[in-house]
């Protein structure tokens, strides 16, 4: 099928680049659409500084003219790394997804903007959870990942692990607005279908909240999924998601993403952060 759509997957260079490529690939063919690999290269700023007053005017020249020589190797060596990068990754997924379309996208500046610049062709954004910055650690996220989640108003899927299939999700569900549009989005789009799913809510929430739960699921029905609806008792909503995703073996979780309320950020802000920090499955955040 011809789209001008794809699933952007943002790489890096780091250790979850494959992980990247390999779920947006997955995520691309399910709903038969290409990837775009993006690379965006920040060029650090010029070595160069006013040199005037500090020696005389010919050796100033001369310096001003070295560093300028530098600036442009300095250029040309990042240009280099981030031609071989998408190249390598391009080839990576059609070596495994041979029936996956990739599109290379090389930018310079910042990710969000670059992001922004195919706003109207990003279906989604898959993201590594470690970015190069925090490639050592298993409780740091990477640094763009919220930057972009609050500017984005799609899909995005947060990884880190060497990719497997996913065959079952969970939806974190507490009765909000935006939990409420995840269940929507996942029950109107051929990305989980005929997966095991479900619906967990966690907390003594109100009859409303209970109500909009089982709505949520009997609509998730209606679209032909497989889900059940799970209302747990647990001190702390995080550890109580966790343990269930681990006790039925859940591959991927779908959860709301940084509200801007402050009842919201109680929730979908510090809670959205802390089950991204302390998971090592996928994580579809929606906003």
């Amino acid at each position: 099928m011809t789209t001008s759509q794809h699933i952007l997957a943002c790489i890096d260079g780091s250790a979850v680049t494959e992980s990247v490529c390999d779920y947006a690939a997955w995520y691309a063919s399910k709903l038969n659409v290409p990837v775009g690999l993006l690379h965006v290269s920040d060029i650090p700023a010029s070595t160069r500084r006013d040199l005037s007053g500090a020696i005389g005017i010919n050796s100033r020249q001369f310096l001003l003219e070295e560093l300028s020589q530098l600036d442009e190797q300095r250029a040309k060596v990042v240009n280099s790394y981030s031609n071989a990068l998408v190249q390598d990754a391009k080839s990576h997924i059609q070596s495994s997804f041979t029936d996956v379309n990739v599109r290379v996208y090389q930018r310079h500046g910042k990710l969000l903007p670059s992001i922004e610049h195919f706003k109207e062709e990003n279906r989604a954004i898959v993201m590594g959870r470690r970015g190069e910055d925090h490639k050592n650690s298993r409780i740091n996220i990477g640094s763009q990942i919220e930057t972009v989640a609050r500017g984005s108003d799609i899909p995005i899927l947060i990884c880190s692990e060497k990719f497997e299939e996913p065959s079952s999700y969970m939806i974190a569900f507490d009765g909000s607005k935006t939990s409420i549009k995840a269940a929507r989005m996942v029950s109107k789009s051929p990305l989980l279908k005929g997966l095991k799913g479900h619906i967990v809510m966690v907390g003594n929430h109100n009859d409303a909240a209970k109500q909009s739960m089982s709505a949520a699921a009997a609509q998730l029905e209606d679209a032909g999924f497989v889900v059940e609806a799970h209302h747990l008792s647990a001190s702390d909503a995080v550890d109580g998601l966790l343990k269930f995703q681990v006790e039925n073996n859940v591959d991927i979780m779908v959860v709301g993403a940084y509200g801007h309320s402050k009842w919201q950020q109680l929730f979908l802000g510090s809670t959205t952060t802390e089950i991204i920090a302390s998971t090592l499955s996928p994580v579809i955040l929606v906003r």
